[in-house]
């Protein structure tokens, strides 16, 4: 071979791995999108009926415990989702089972504003949290194995922006459309988003983690066993599901009761108490964002760690807290704090479990904890009957204690392990 044919080979070649390193960029961030807005209209969903429980209460003349138990009923929905749509996605592949997902989700979304009582609408939204419970696992197992292990928290922390991305939507728009279409006209605009995150989501490919672990493996038996497949697996699982349920518990607890609480203590109209809510949601939005660069950074232990103390100091603070600007300040660095963490559960559990299991790890143990949050809002709402919001919050700070001690007893540190 003569050296102009072996430089021309070599720079054939590096064209090749460039453009092969563009197609893994470009797939990479259409994982990202897809999964982020999936979450999104998640977050929109459920943020909306917080702020409608009022309205849909007096139309359908639902008792306080029955306009509470339309969240619960979503989130143990959820659960069965989760169950379902993971086991489905670690079998016949992540970008396939997210779109039937959605799909059931948004169906039943729609089908919510046609409820005449509060038998149907709360089987609907069992159903709807059914399709939504399929949206975090697999979301976040489809990005952890498209992206490289450098990046990895922050990538699915940005997943987890999405969410708030929706939350924030939900907080904005609802003041203004709720008194003109109702709450029925809510919940049919929860049909279109997911009508766009199908559309996004049919450019996706599975990733290549993904491929190659089927091309190998012709059977990879029961992904739900391989969560308990030895006592240290067990005990890692034991300690995902305490920091998922009470990641989860203290969110719900607190936003689904927030808008309620500034309205009935401080008589703030649904635009005030949305805007309060908003600074809450940015705040979070922060934490999640700095939370996936400080995991890659320092690891994910060093992180989570952190934020558990955070969140406990401030729902403390938070619930002595009487002024309007002490409110809002306080509220958002609350936010930073209990809803951050939510950037790193992506990363964790990816490395913690194998490709056989990861999207069956974290749809379950996440909506395992959605199912334990789904009490979140009923416990915090009794509480608060007999002793007032404040107390209530202020009970989440042992919550979090619990959260710090399964992290340093069952959780092990694999920041940036490869992805088996």
């Amino acid at each position: 071979m003569s050296q102009i044919e072996g430089v021309s080979l070599a720079g054939a070649d590096t064209q090749l791995s460039a453009v092969r390193a563009g197609d893994a960029d470009t797939a990479a961030r259409r994982a990202l999108w897809g999964s982020a807005l999936g979450y999104a209209m998640d977050g929109f969903d459920l943020l909306i009926l917080g702020f409608m429980l009022t309205a849909i209460s007096k139309d359908l003349h639902l008792t306080q415990p029955q306009a509470a138990s339309l969240v619960t009923g979503t989130l143990v929905g959820a659960v069965v989702g989760g169950f379902i749509f993971g086991m489905l996605s670690d079998r016949l592949g992540r970008v396939r089972v997210l779109t039937w997902s959605i799909v059931l989700f948004a169906v039943f979304t729609g089908l919510c504003a046609l409820a005449q009582g509060y038998w149907d609408l709360l089987t609907y939204r069992a159903i709807a949290g059914v399709g939504l419970g399929g949206e975090f696992g697999i979301g976040m197992a489809l990005v952890a194995e498209a992206w490289p292990p450098a990046k990895r928290a922050r990538a699915t922390s940005y997943v987890g922006l999405g969410w708030q991305f929706g939350v924030l939507t939900a907080a904005l728009v609802t003041p203004i459309l709720l008194p003109l279409i109702g709450w029925r006209g809510m919940f049919a605009l929860g049909v279109f988003p997911a009508v766009v995150a199908y559309v996004i989501r049919r450019k996706l490919h599975e990733p290549d983690v993904f491929m190659a672990h089927k091309a190998k493996t012709a059977d990879a038996g029961s992904s739900l066993r391989a969560l308990v497949a030895d006592r240290e697996t067990t005990r890692i699982s034991l300690g995902v599901i305490i920091l998922c349920s009470v990641q989860n518990f203290g969110y719900y607890g607190i936003m689904i009761w927030l808008p309620n609480y500034l309205s009935t203590r401080f008589g703030y109209g649904l635009t005030q108490s949305a805007v309060w809510t908003a600074v809450t949601i940015a705040g979070m939005a922060l934490g999640i964002f700095l939370f996936g660069h400080a995991a890659d950074r320092f690891g994910r232990r060093p992180a989570f760690l952190t934020y558990m103390l955070g969140a406990a100091i401030m729902v403390l603070v938070y619930s002595q807290l009487t002024g309007a600007t002490a409110l809002l300040i306080g509220g958002a660095v609350m936010g930073f704090f209990v809803n951050g963490m939510l950037g790193g559960y992506g990363a964790l559990m990816s490395e913690l479990y194998p490709t056989a299991a990861r999207a069956t790890a974290q749809n379950v143990f996440f909506n395992i904890g959605r199912a334990v949050a789904g009490f979140g809002p009923l416990v915090v709402g009794i509480v608060s009957a007999a002793y007032g919001f404040p107390t209530a919050i202020a009970g989440l700070a042992l919550l979090y204690i619990l959260d710090i001690v399964a992290l340093l007893a069952l959780i092990p540190e694999r920041r940036g392990a490869d992805l088996v």
